[in-house]
């Protein structure tokens, strides 16, 4: 019994450590796989955008997260139409995926008032 109550304490003492740790970093990159390679900074909030195997996400994270309020993100590859996620979200927009191969992309994020438009990066 002992040995049970052990172990499930050091499994909540764990999970509530990696919570508090990084909340920002680890709810974007659960979101979208690869390696971080841009962070569009703008007033009321961040995109960022990874990229995997020719695959390009991008997530838009608010300054003020908890507060429902419009986002969008997009992610359009040179030659192709953009792929959008839009909203009245609490947490983030995103993520949206494409294929890029070794194309450029467009990345825009907005929230609230505040936006980004990255031009054609990654080529």
């Amino acid at each position: 019994m002992r040995r049970r109550l052990a172990v499930g304490l050091a499994v909540l003492t764990a999970s509530g450590l990696l919570a508090v740790v990084a909340p920002g970093d680890a709810q974007a990159a659960t979101s979208c796989s690869g390696r971080k390679v841009r962070t569009l900074s703008f007033s009321t909030g961040d995109v960022h955008v990874y990229k995997r195997r020719g695959y390009v996400c991008a997530v838009t994270l608010p300054e003020r997260p908890g507060i429902k309020q419009y986002m969008s993100v997009s992610v359009q590859a040179r030659g192709n139409r953009p792929v959008v996620d839009e909203g009245r979200y609490f947490r983030r927009a995103g993520p949206v995926t494409v294929h890029a191969g070794h194309r450029c992309v467009w990345v825009k994020g907005r929230v609230g008032r505040g936006s980004v438009s990255s031009g054609w990066i990654l080529c």
